[in-house]
This record gives C-alpha cells, structure tokens and sequence, in this order.
C-alpha cells in the first residue's frame, strides 16, 4: 500500500496538467492512524465530487464496543460521526482559503442528516474499524489541476476531519452517549405502544411546534408552549434506563383532532407522522414516537395509478369503468386518494394519518344534504366516513384525522382531542353528546365489511434504468428521483425527509430488479419483503452500484415509502391483481 509520502509525489508530478491526470489518485494510502481510500475520481471539474473513505482501525479508534454491538446503539453513533465530521467540516471552511475556481472544486461533503436519527451509509462503526464515507471536489482552475491546492486538501484537511471525528479520545464523549441514550429510548418507548393499544405517545415537555415552514428546527425557547397531556389521556411508559415517561397516549381506533384555526392541530399531527423516526436530543420531539409503519394519506390531483382495486371507497364509474382494477393517467383528488390508502394497506400499514385540508371533500363526506340531491345509484363515492369503522373492526388500521368542518365524524370516532392554544384536551363525551343532540340526517352509504385488499404483481419490462446507453438512477432532494428518462415526483409523501432515502429508494428500485425479486410472479410486497430482508442482514451499500466501494450518500428508506416511488413511476405495469 502506498503512504501519504506517494500521495504528494503524485499530486506534485500532476499540478498543471489536465484534469484526467487526476486518475492517477485511485487507490489506498496509509496515513498516520488512518487509511485514506480513493474509490472514484471525478471525471470533469463540473461532475459530481470524488469519492473518498477515510478508515481508522477499531484499536486506535477505541469506540466502546457497547455503543456499536447493538443495532440501535450503532445507527446512533454513526449518526453522531457523521454530524461531527460535517461539523469538522464546516469549521475548516471558515478558515479555507479558496481551492479552486471551477464546479465543486475544494468542497467537502459528507451525509450526516438533519432533525432524525437515521440509518446511515456515511459512517461504519464494526469491531474491526470506523470509517467515514465523503466526498471531495478536487481542485481545479478551470480544467488544470491545481496540485498543491489538492496536497493540502488531501494531507492536511482530511487529517484534521478524522482526527477530529472519528477518534473516541477525541470527540464529546457525553454528547456521544447523549444521543446513542436517546435515539435507544426513544426505540423503546416505540415498542412499548402495541402493549398499551396505543398507536402513538408524545412526552409532557416535548416542543412540538418548528422554527419556521421551511426550517425543521424546534421553535425557540420561550416562544413554545411545552407539550402537556390531558388527565384523561395521561399514561406513563416505561424509561429503560429508570423511571417512566409520562404524556399523552393516543389510543387504537378512530381519533380526531378538532380544534379552530392556528391552535395546533396540524402541528400535533405533524409531530405524530414524524414519529415514526427517532430524533436527536434537543430535538423537542425526541420524546414523540409513532408506530413505524404509520402512513400520511392525502389527495394527489393528475397523480398516476397502475391497477389499483380501489372498489372499497370508489363503485362503478360512468362507462362502466371497473374499479376493482382501476388505472388512470391523472387520477382526480378522490381517485387517487382512495388509490394512496389501498396502496398503503397493500404493502401493510396500521395506522393512517389524514389532514382534512390536504384531503378530497367528495372523498372524506356527502352530508344528508347532498345524498338528497344526489342519490346513491348516481354517486359511486363511498366516503371515508363510512368506511373508518370497518378499516379498523376488520383490518385493526386506526386512523387519525385532523377535521375542522365536519362534525359529522364525532358518530364515528373513538377519541376525540381539541387542541387550543395549543393545548391537548379530550372531548370524546362532549363530541358524542353534541351528535346525539344534533342528528346529521345523513345515510350511511357503506358495507358491513371494508372490502378486500389485493396483491398487484409489477411487469420487470416496466422498469427502464437506462438513459442513452448507461444507467440514470439519481435523486434531486427528497421530492424527485430519475429512474432512467422518467422523474419519479415523491414531493407528497410528506413522511420522506432526506434525499438520502430519496437516493436509496431509486438504486433499490434497480435492485429488485437485478436480484429477480420483480420477476413477474412476486407481488410488490412480497419483492419489498425480499429486498428488505437483504439490507438487513447487508446493510444499504448492498443496493449500492458501488458495491464494496463508497455508497456513501443512502439513508434509510421505509418499505411505505419505496412502495410509494414505484406506484408513482409513470411507466409501471401491472401484471396482474391477486
């Protein structure tokens, strides 16, 4: 293996010349405590950074082998790395001098999250090393390498990076533990839900409300109202390391957030469909958790949908159009509301989350009013009011829905929560009381049974990877991804929350395509069960085209969310309906 002593020889004897002679980098180099390994040189200034893995053996390292053993410990730790070398990172910038002057030139970057712990490929913490996985634009001025700008990023910034990051000596020890004790409560207290028939917890002195609409930050201390449960709904779970935490369960069922404009209600909801991650202390939410495979539903006006049976909520259409195999170009806001939650039962969920303002109105209600005007025989809708009770009687799927405008659902609730001032009070007696007392003189237009929910085999020819003649598999932000000529547009799944999982759903999508889990004969679920099963026990460089190399950039998706991106891709076929 060549030493940093070769690593400068090169740069020096390549400083002037053209950005190709940059290939002659590719390789592993033996630093003072470290191995820096250069996996892929970019091939132009203005292409996408080259990828480096710095690796400090676990001896020198000396991470405590309890904080790396246990599966949610790693993930936390590794979260903590990788916020530390982008901390590193971001200190070194104040102080870099300019390192070139085309494209990415002197950047540095690493993956390393924002509010939510995730699982993480930017960062591997085993018995045998740590290693940090990043990227480097190197230095150019225009297309000429600049080399002694490149010697200093190399042998002297990178150096400093993992000398300040991934040494335990070296790092905040308390703050580690901090958030390896968080993230491990917090999987706790999720586990403890099912147990108590709750489908969601949030801890009294949690800070609900964000910074801003486009910051994900808590909002300031002082301007916040500290979370506080109501008596009624008041439970105490179990701290692992003592103790319980005590807040507000809300329990299995039909639940309601009512409530009047600005006094918290979507931000409760919002707080619950994030808890379905873990979050890092200071967070405000870090004491917030939600069952894991709890599913945010609205409407997506001109959304595609491949044969969906959307028959339970949607009967036979004008033309005679059968909705037990219902495919549209651009489905209207009922279709493919109706379409998102069979989705979301097909590949399992237990738990819905809906927003009235982000909902169809056809869909969610028909008041005695308007089944007067418009008789049954000519509405095909069933409306999710009659169809909430059954979804959990027959299915066990609670739901939890903000409403503002009709209290046509207090007859079918469960629960019902009024937030105000931001506060949580229950009022299920008031609410049942108030729809004794105020009869809607509507008609129950659903079944005795929900209906039943089908496996949709995908067509493996309906999965194109390719743009020219290489593969095109990238992602823009959370709310895109380019599976080949087609842009996968995920900008409504609110519950995916950084492009990481955006990046690994698209080179999973492939995946399950190279591995013949999409062969034609497999259900969607059954090849997402297949596929899930490899990244656990391979973790995600697994779906790495880099496999062995630098899959550097992933974060972990949900099998929600990836089922999502393929329902969306505009040219999946189905080949049949189980």
């Amino acid at each position: 293996m060549a030493d940093i002593n070769q690593l400068k020889k090169i740069l020096s004897r390549i400083d002037g010349r053209g950005y190709k002679a940059y290939q002659d980098l590719k390789g592993s180099y033996q630093f003072p405590g470290f191995q820096l390994i250069i996996d892929h040189i970019q091939g132009d200034p203005y292409a996408s950074p080259s990828r480096l893995r710095a690796r400090v053996p676990m001896a020198k390292a000396q991470f405590p082998s309890d904080l790396y053993e246990v599966c949610e410990n790693r993930i936390a730790i590794q979260d903590y790395l990788a916020r530390c070398f982008n901390q590193a990172i971001q200190a070194q910038d104040k102080n870099r001098k300019a390192k070139g002057s085309t494209g990415p030139s002197g950047q540095i970057y690493i993956d390393s999250g924002k509010q939510e712990i995730l699982e993480r490929s930017s960062i591997i913490v085993c018995q045998e090393f740590v290693e940090a996985r990043f990227s480097m634009g190197l230095p150019a001025r225009g297309r000429t390498i600049l080399g002694r700008q490149a010697e200093t990023m190399l042998c002297e910034d990178v150096p400093a990076l993992v000398n300040a990051s991934l040494f335990w000596k070296h790092i905040d020890q308390g703050k580690a533990r901090k958030n390896v004790e968080t993230n491990y409560v917090q999987e706790n207290l999720r586990e403890q839900l099912t147990q108590h028939n709750l489908v969601a917890f949030l801890a009294n002195q949690s800070i609900l409300p964000r910074e801003s609409g486009i910051s994900d930050r808590p909002m300031k201390s002082g301007e916040a109202l500290p979370f506080q449960a109501p008596e009624s709904l008041r439970v105490s779970l179990e701290n692992p390391f003592g103790g319980q935490i005590t807040g507000m369960g809300i329990p299995e069922g039909v639940t309601l957030i009512v409530g009047g404009g600005y006094h918290g209600k979507s931000t409760l909801l919002q707080a619950v469909e994030r808890g379905i991650f873990n979050h890092i202390p200071g967070d405000g939410r870090e004491l917030v958790v939600t069952r894991d495979d709890a599913v945010k539903i609205r409407s997506e006006d001109g959304r595609r949908v491949a044969r969906v049976d959307i028959s339970p909520f949607i009967g036979e259409l004008p033309g005679g159009r059968d909705t037990r195999d219902f495919a549209s170009d651009d489905a209207s806001g009922s279709t493919s509301q109706a379409a998102n939650i069979m989705e979301a039962l097909e590949v399992g969920t237990h738990l819905l989350l809906m927003d009235e303002d982000t909902s169809a109105t056809n869909f969610m209600i028909r008041d005695a009013r308007m089944q007067s005007l418009v008789a049954k025989e000519r509405e095909p809708i069933t409306p999710f009011i009659d169809k909430v009770s059954s979804l959990y009687q027959d299915l066990s799927v609670s739901t939890l829905l903000v409403i503002g405008g009709s209290g046509d659902y207090f007859d079918v609730a469960d629960t019902v929560i009024m937030m105000s001032d931001f506060h949580p009070e229950e009022v299920t007696e008031q609410a049942k009381k108030i729809a004794r007392q105020y009869k809607t003189g509507r008609t129950e237009e659903g079944t005795i049974s929900f209906g039943e929910i089908r496996m949709r085999v995908p067509d493996p020819k309906s999965f194109n990877p390719q743009k020219g003649k290489k593969n095109k598999i990238g992602a823009r932000g959370a709310g895109n991804i380019q599976f080949g000529r087609e842009n996968i547009d995920l900008s409504y799944l609110e519950q995916l929350v950084d492009p990481g999982q955006a990046r690994a759903i698209g080179d999973l999508i492939y995946y399950l395509l190279k591995q013949g889990y999409m062969d034609g004969n497999k259900s969607l679920r059954e090849a997402l069960e297949q596929g899930y099963k490899d990244l656990g026990v391979k973790g995600l460089e697994v779906i790495s085209p880099f496999f062995g190399q630098h899959p550097g950039e992933y974060a972990y998706p949900r099998p929600q969310e990836a089922a999502a991106a393929i329902n969306r891709l505009r040219t999946l076929r189905i080949n049949k309906i189980k």
